[in-house]
């Protein structure tokens, strides 16, 4: 597969090697290898970067829509706080699955391994 095509897999939570078996193995818990070709996916570790990304951009997306309905509406915090939160929960974690699944698929795309020093 292409590396754009690897990723978009990954995206959608499927292999990135084939594009067919399942990434996940439940929410964010990586299968230890595709049900479709057999790709070891157990060494695989995205680590704390989907989670930064996710911040990154749902913070950005939150914080920009808090602030234009503040400006433009004045409504009291207890709208802030009813309306935002929730926002904020909803699509940090609708963006996290896809955000994980696209950050191992490009450890795969570019052959990433962890570096040893023994």
């Amino acid at each position: 597969m292409s590396k754009v095509r690897s990723l978009l897999a990954g995206a959608a939570g499927r292999c990135p090697n084939c594009g067919r078996g399942p990434l996940f193995q439940g929410f964010l818990r990586v299968a230890p290898q595709c049900a479709a070709c057999g790709q070891d996916l157990k060494a695989a570790d995205s680590g704390d970067g989907p989670a930064v990304f996710v911040i990154l951009i749902a913070g950005f997306l939150v914080a920009f829509a808090a602030l234009f309905t503040e400006v433009a509406y004045s409504p009291p915090v207890w709208v802030h706080l009813v309306v935002f939160l929730p926002l904020a929960a909803v699509v940090c974690l609708g963006l996290l699955r896809p955000m994980k699944g696209v950050m191992l698929a490009a450890q795969f795309v570019n052959k990433a391994s962890e570096a040893r020093h023994d």
